[in-house]
């Protein structure tokens, strides 16, 4: 199965960050989010991945190309485990790019894959959304789309205050953490929405969705939205997700995610947890 990662957004909520660097390239930690990503999809198999990129995303394929200067000086100054590091980024998987040439939302981006899919069903990882947990989630859903054959997205619960930030869907538990989706709506109002279950980012996607999203007229923000053309296609299922999610995509996520990710080494915790201790008693 190939994988499509959209990452053509702007990234406003992240400005003035983001006015030259993408936002999928801001380190969580010691990487930039979208290897998280792409790290994703390779621990579940998949070898062949589709960036969706724009202008100004030029340095999201320079860190995944090779960077001979910089492996001759690692090579050169015998700093071989920096050099093994280096060299396994461009090693990851076969990695190719495609434009979207204007900003008409996810699902227009999504549209750009149609060629290098052809006609193959394939999985999406928004680029700016980190999941963690014991099996990677993409590969849930893989698993899940071999028994039910169908589209599938992942959800979770978010409180009912953050409703209108997502994608939300209205689903039949068919059993544990299954649901057969009977609508979806993107970002809708508190009182509207069908339920507190989000799709997080992560799409096991068939063929057809191409055909409903060019039958897709703007949504909200006056953008073509994926969920609004996954409406059209036949049947669509939902798998709870039962990891954690990390949204990078404003400035408050983006530093909790790289805090929390930062405490996860042994080493680092030592010395920073202390130093936070500190910090929050001086504030």
């Amino acid at each position: 199965m190939k994988a499509v990662i959209p990452a053509a957004g702007l990234g406003t909520r992240l400005l003035p960050i983001t006015k030259a660097q993408p936002k999928e390239m801001l380190p969580v930690f010691d990487k930039p989010a979208i290897q998280y990503v792409v790290e994703e999809a390779v621990a579940a198999g998949i070898d062949d991945i589709l960036i969706i990129t724009g202008k100004g995303k030029r340095s999201i394929e320079d860190h995944f190309d090779r960077s001979f200067e910089l492996e001759y000086f690692l090579k050169k100054n015998n700093k071989n485990e920096m050099l093994n590091e280096i060299e396994e980024i461009s090693e990851l998987a076969d990695i190719y790019y495609v434009r979207q040439r204007e900003q008409k939302g996810l699902g227009d981006a999504i549209y750009c894959a149609r060629k290098h899919v052809d006609g193959e069903t394939f999985a999406v990882l928004l680029g700016d959304t980190i999941t963690y947990s014991k099996t990677p989630c993409i590969k849930k859903l893989m698993e899940m789309y071999k028994i039910y054959k169908s589209s599938i997205v992942a959800v979770e619960e978010v409180p009912r205050k953050k409703v209108s930030r997502y994608g939300i869907i209205k689903g039949k538990e068919l059993k544990k953490n299954i649901y057969l989706v009977e609508d979806m709506v993107e970002k809708p109002k508190i009182e509207e929405a069908p339920s507190n279950l989000a799709i997080i980012g992560r799409y096991i996607l068939e063929p057809e969705i191409f055909d409903c999203i060019k039958e897709t007229g703007p949504g909200v923000g006056g953008e073509i939205q994926l969920t609004d053309a996954m409406r059209l296609l036949d049947r669509v299922y939902a798998y709870k997700f039962s990891g954690k999610t990390y949204d990078i995509g404003n400035k408050i996520d983006w530093l909790k995610t790289s805090i929390e990710f930062a405490l996860r080494e042994k080493d680092i915790k030592e010395k920073l947890k202390p130093w936070l201790s500190k910090i929050i008693k001086q504030n």
